[in-house]
């Protein structure tokens, strides 16, 4: 439950706060996070001995997670956003402690903790973003945000692994939950606040079925869903099976926490990715990633189990395509959503983080009932090809 999941000057009032403000809170939580990425699922797997059974426990609980998600708007409307934080960052250690009991029960715990603490920071941090964030300064705003995460996504899965098989079991778990706790101290320093000029206008309800179906007859916001879907879809795949993999190829869980590392340091190319995004315009550099990460997750199917090295590589030349949608993808959000509805349109929006660890977990488990690990590479280079082809014809051109 990844989720997916990426990004000094210092500041004392939050009237205007600066790009910078927010990849320092996202660079925090990333740590917090990526710590224990990669321990999670071997940790699931350690604990079921089963590929499959790992899919169905993520699929329970994804499911969870995704009713939660779409209840956030109903405490942002009656708790102070402030708060709302505060409960994510609070989740986020909780869980940490669930995990750390070590049982089936905690696990199913820690994951939906997990997952609920993750949304809330999500939904929270982008209404912050596009409370005080122009929308002509979003592209250059999220490359930053997402690079600021680089360091820790790509040392904080190895770490946490190295923690967990050479220091003990709690270790990873102790060390997010420090992070956390550095998190919170920076959001209440910060003292971030919404933006009273971007609050008018007549409010949505709050009632979730309402805002889910306020949401789908929008097509921009469906096709924004669609392209985080998609990406989400690949990270969640990449964070839980990559790992399994190298564990179940007799390679080793530091094999696996490697692996996660080493593709998330292709967040340093966020930066490079968001100067593509403005010069050759957000369609064409989407769909053009979707088919790259398409041959990419093909590259990976084929060389499956036989081939674990190979199918790595190929799983890391795609990180580094879906680099580019992590820096770009949030742009078409953003931009289509309209700003007196927000709050509920995000809670909606967030959702494909959790149906992209119900979904993929759920058809994953009915294929590794007949096939080998590598076919779900190739079932999800399908996703990633219709993907393409609706960000061709649909997204608009101008941006």
């Amino acid at each position: 439950m990844i989720s997916q999941v990426r990004y000094p000057i210092w500041i004392t009032t939050a009237k205007r706060p600066a790009a910078r403000v927010f990849a320092i809170l996202f660079g925090v939580e990333s740590m917090a996070r990526a710590i224990i990425t990669s321990v999670v699922p071997i940790q699931t797997y350690d604990l079921m001995q089963s590929e499959r059974g790992v899919s169905i426990l993520y699929t329970c609980m994804s499911l969870f997670g995704l009713i939660s998600t779409l209840s956030i708007p109903l405490l942002i409307v009656r708790i102070p956003r402030r708060w709302v934080y505060t409960a994510g960052v609070t989740s986020l250690i909780i869980g940490c402690m669930a995990f750390a009991l070590d049982t089936l029960p905690g696990q199913a715990a820690g994951l939906f903790l997990r997952t609920f603490g993750a949304g809330t920071l999500s939904i929270t941090l982008s209404l912050y973003i596009m409370d005080h964030i122009k929308k002509g300064e979003l592209v250059r705003a999220e490359s930053v945000r997402m690079a600021t995460a680089t360091i820790a996504w790509t040392g904080g899965p190895f770490l946490g692994v190295f923690l967990y098989t050479h220091v003990g079991m709690v270790a990873p778990f102790v060390l997010s939950i420090g992070f956390s706790l550095v998190l919170l101290a920076l959001f209440w320093y910060f003292r971030l606040s919404d933006n009273p000029a971007l609050q008018r206008g007549p409010s949505r309800p709050a009632n979730p079925i309402a805002n889910v179906r306020r949401f789908v007859v929008q097509p921009r916001l469906r096709l924004a869903w669609l392209i985080a879907f998609s990406r989400s879809c690949y990270w969640s795949t990449f964070f839980v099976y990559g790992p399994i993999l190298m564990v179940a190829t007799g390679q080793g869980t530091l094999a696996g926490g490697l692996l996660v590392s080493l593709g998330n340091l292709f967040l340093f190319g966020s930066i490079l990715w968001g100067k593509v995004g403005m010069s050759k315009g957000l369609m064409r550099t989407i769909s053009a990633v979707f088919m790259l990460l398409a041959v990419s997750l093909i590259g990976a199917g084929l060389a499956g189990e036989k081939f674990p090295m190979i199918a790595a590589i190929m799983l890391l030349v795609g990180a580094f395509f879906c680099v580019a949608i992590d820096t770009l993808g949030s742009a078409t959000f953003i931009r289509a959503v309209h700003p007196h509805e927000r709050a509920q349109m995000t809670a909606v929006y967030r959702t494909y983080l959790d149906f992209s660890e119900i979904l993929p977990a759920f058809t994953y488990s009915i294929i590794l009932t007949f096939f080998h690990l590598g076919a779900i590479f190739i079932a999800l280079a399908g996703l990633m090809v219709f993907t393409s082809f609706f960000v061709w014809r649909y997204l608009p051109r101008s941006l």
